[in-house]
């Protein structure tokens, strides 16, 4: 059982983009330490951890994980790779947090929790909205009935992409398109609100180069409520989600982060149009994900409910 007074210890795996923020809030978090970076390129991995003050750089995957100094990996490396380096994370002992979505295939995943579970490590994906503050504020209203009977989630996340050959979100055989990259948020808080899968679910797409560019999906739940969202690359910045009930509405217009650290929050609109602005305070998502994921290391015991969750998002 990992010590509850010493700090998880963390390896990354890849330098990828999302790493540049990932690698920071495992610095800033009060239980862990990033440790270790691996890049397939030695010179790259150096160069990462000479920038990032990280004492230990690889030249090979695999080398950091047969280190018996680390405690848990990240992994930032395009879709079709997670399930690989997840499995293999996990026979090395190491606890995953696994970017999202959390594999290519539903196969994929099965394995990944199987040997997560037979090596009692916990594996949790990178959707850090979850963890800000803001995001149990927002539960609270709905657990204490604030809305009534939630009838309808709309949510939308999209952005102006690159079109670049090498970026893995342009390419299929590596994971990509938006449906898996922007629209996991959008069916993870339709989920998260609804609290059940969706009956039948309907998706078109807008397709380019092997990968869907625009999307949007419905889904149905028990009870004849609804959930939409749309995704894509194709339009301005937008990471809004309408939570809709029999007395009340959540409104937030950038939920998968927010847009301004010090005041994060959402709006409450009650059945006869008054509206109540609630602020969460100050908190960085990255750095809350981290220390969460830490404090399950630290106390032994693994919460398979994070894994589940990942596995509903990734069957709708």
């Amino acid at each position: 059982m990992q010590d509850s007074s010493a700090p998880v210890r963390f390896g990354i795996l890849g330098a990828a983009r999302i790493a540049a923020k990932v690698g920071p809030a495992i610095q800033a978090a009060e239980n862990a330490e990033w440790v270790a970076i691996a890049s397939r390129s030695r010179e790259k991995a150096d160069h990462w951890a000479k920038e990032s003050s990280v004492p230990n750089a690889f030249g090979d995957y695999q080398a950091l994980l047969d280190d018996p100094e680390i405690d848990a990996v990240y992994i930032p490396l395009p879709p079709s790779l997670h399930a690989e380096w997840t499995i293999k994370a996990a026979h090395a002992g190491k606890h995953v947090l696994c970017e999202k979505p959390l594999a290519h295939t539903i196969e994929d995943a099965q394995q990944m929790i199987a040997a997560c579970r037979e090596n009692n490590v916990q594996l949790m994906d990178g959707t850090m909205w979850f963890h800000h503050p803001r995001a149990a504020s927002m539960s609270v209203r709905l657990q204490q009935g604030a809305l009534g009977v939630v009838q309808r989630v709309t949510s939308a996340f999209t952005f102006r992409g690159s079109h670049a050959k090498d970026d893995y979100r342009n390419q299929r055989n590596l994971g990509g398109g938006a449906v898996f990259d922007l629209g996991w948020y959008c069916i993870g808080i339709s989920l998260w609100a609804f609290d059940e899968l969706p009956s039948k679910v309907f998706g078109s797409g807008v397709y380019a180069d092997e990968v869907d560019k625009r999307f949007n999906g419905t889904l149905w739940f028990s009870d004849d409520r609804i959930a939409t969202f749309d995704c894509g690359y194709q339009s301005a910045w937008r990471c809004w989600v309408e939570i809709t009930g029999t007395e009340g509405s959540l409104v937030c217009d950038d939920f998968t982060r927010p847009r301004d650290e010090k005041k994060a929050r959402f709006w409450f609109h009650d059945r006869v149009g008054s509206s109540e602005e609630f602020r969460a305070g100050k908190a960085h998502q990255e750095t809350c994900m981290v220390e969460h994921f830490s404090r399950l290391i630290q106390t032994g015991q693994i919460e398979s409910a994070w894994a589940d969750a990942s596995m509903r998002t990734l069957r709708v």
